[in-house]
């Protein structure tokens, strides 16, 4: 079965869906890279779980004309991750609003933590606007108090590659979050 098409197994597992598993065989550590490179390598491992799901219930739409499945699966697994994304967000967004209410229920807040609710909202804002590879980084080390080694080894990354990451990470935080019109001259 092996020298059958994408399409040749995907058309045998509707009838027979134990056959699906060799489209897993064929892409699945492709899929994992793909993901990987994304949103990291521990998330990327239940996205490929997902897509694959996805794939196996929506075989029948396969369209038989193509030889390859892999394009077909990237799309699945470009969705998935715009999904991730938009939950991530909709976490950082409640973060910001559950950081707020806190602050706001305590009378006694100091200047300094008014200033932190204040600031919240548009510090989340700013690291979703962040590429995925960065803000993965940044929020492993920031929000999970990971050191560059945890976190180099949680994105199965070297750690001189998670230190240009947080370092771009910052640098483009304290651009987002500059006051408009307050931009440093660069050019010294």
């Amino acid at each position: 079965m092996s020298s059958l098409s994408d399409a040749e197994v995907i058309g045998r597992s509707l009838g027979e869906s134990e056959a699906f598993g060799l489209i897993y065989d064929r892409h699945a550590a492709t899929l994992l890279r793909f993901l990987g490179r994304r949103v990291g390598a521990r998330i990327a491992e239940g996205l490929v779980g997902e897509l694959f799901r996805i794939a196996f219930e929506r075989r029948k739409t396969f369209d038989a004309s193509r030889t390859s499945a892999l394009p077909w699966l990237y799309g699945i697994g470009s969705n998935l991750l715009l999904k991730h994304r938009r939950g991530e967000a909709r976490r950082l967004r409640a973060s910001a609003r559950m950081a707020a209410s806190r602050e706001a229920t305590d009378r006694r807040a100091s200047a300094a933590a008014l200033d932190a609710r204040v600031l919240f909202p548009r510090v989340a804002d700013a690291i979703e606007k962040l590429p995925d590879d960065e803000r993965e980084a940044l929020l492993l080390f920031a929000w999970e108090d990971l050191s560059y080694q945890s976190v180099a080894e949680a994105l199965d990354l070297p750690i001189g590659t998670v230190r240009s990451r947080l370092h771009r990470a910052r640098a483009r935080l304290r651009e987002l979050l500059e006051p408009k019109g307050k931009r440093k001259d660069r050019s010294r």
